[in-house]
């Protein structure tokens, strides 16, 4: 497994800082109630003392489960949610509380070092599970021993380095069908099309489905003649150095806000996520083994004009330059 992908130490570090944490501060709400009560600022009389031990028990509980998910942070994941839910409810039921007057602002405290410290560190290491469940049995989680290029074949049974011979060939790898800036790019490769084929380059799109299944969603923005080649372990994606993307490449604030506009006001929608979601894109011109120029995406909302590329490193331009 690509060690970018494995858990990293401090997860670990955190999980077992969680249990402990969780243990020690389960058992004295059990063992000494009304001590823990009376620092909080709240009553310790025998139905509240004895509810209090029953919240220490289950915090306790907690923290033995922290202890089991640091063996494995990824293989564990459902405990860190679970966990993460209760410390995202928790403040938010003790803020109503607070406003209704039943509680105490002294609460406060153990809120800040029962949950709130702990989201970020939850968080991330749940993102980093669902990042490592999407490229199990990927070309990620594989060592890089094939040569995909002169292996994996186009729809019309032909490899990259066959369409390559003939002319430069614009490769555009898209994200996911259900991606809507993958859908928007097929839309901007529609309309430049004409463009691009008057450079003289080919035009390959490569893909995480499947070319038979996937035909009409190609036919739907007139590329269904286009040669595409189906890649659902992104092992073409990996040869061409495109990787996964970080939570501000797939999620920034630019990328919502582009995907508001490409979704609802330019139509374009949003599918069911289909292939690793975490997949970068990206776009190059491809002529006999080698890449003459390309843009790699710096958020997943980029969006590169195709025609422009295709100008710039078609056969007319790298003749020219004596390329």
């Amino acid at each position: 497994m690509n060690s970018n992908l494995k858990p990293l130490p401090w997860m670990r570090t955190v999980l077992l800082a969680a249990g402990v944490y969780n243990l020690v501060w389960g058992v004295f709400s059990v063992l000494a109630p009304q001590t823990s009560l009376n620092l909080l600022g709240l009553t310790s009389e025998a139905p509240v003392a004895q509810l209090w031990q029953c919240i220490g028990m289950i915090v306790g509980v907690y923290g033995i489960g922290y202890l089991i998910a640091a063996r494995d942070a990824y293989r564990h994941w459902p405990i860190t949610l679970v966990g993460l839910l209760g410390k995202v409810f928790g403040p938010i039921g003790f803020v109503f509380s607070m406003i209704a007057g039943t509680l105490p602002a002294s609460v406060g405290w153990t809120i800040i070092t029962n949950d709130l410290i702990w989201w970020f560190p939850f968080a991330a290491i749940l993102w980093g599970a669902i990042r490592y469940h999407q490229s199990v049995n990927t070309a990620y989680g594989m060592p890089e021993t094939d040569d995909p290029v002169r292996e994996l074949r186009t729809n019309d049974g032909e490899t990259l380095d066959d369409l390559a011979i003939q002319r430069p060939q614009l490769v555009l790898f898209l994200r996911h069908a259900g991606c809507t800036f993958c859908r928007e790019a097929l839309a901007d490769l529609s309309q430049q099309r004409s463009a691009i084929e008057a450079s003289g380059c080919g035009i390959v799109l490569v893909h995480m489905g499947d070319n038979d299944r996937d035909t009409q969603f190609f036919e739907k923005y007139s590329l269904g003649d286009i040669a595409r080649i189906a890649d659902p372990t992104c092992r073409l994606y990996r040869q061409f150095g495109l990787d996964l993307g970080s939570f501000t490449e797939l999620l920034g604030p630019r990328v919502w806000l582009r995907g508001l506009i490409a979704a609802v006001l330019n139509g374009h929608g949003v599918g069911r996520l289909q292939g690793n979601g975490f997949q970068m894109p990206g776009t190059y011109i491809y002529e006999c083994g080698r890449i003459l120029g390309g843009i790699q995406h710096e958020q997943t909302s980029d969006r590169p004009n195709y025609a422009e590329l295709a100008e710039q490193f078609g056969p007319s331009r790298v003749a020219a330059a004596g390329v």
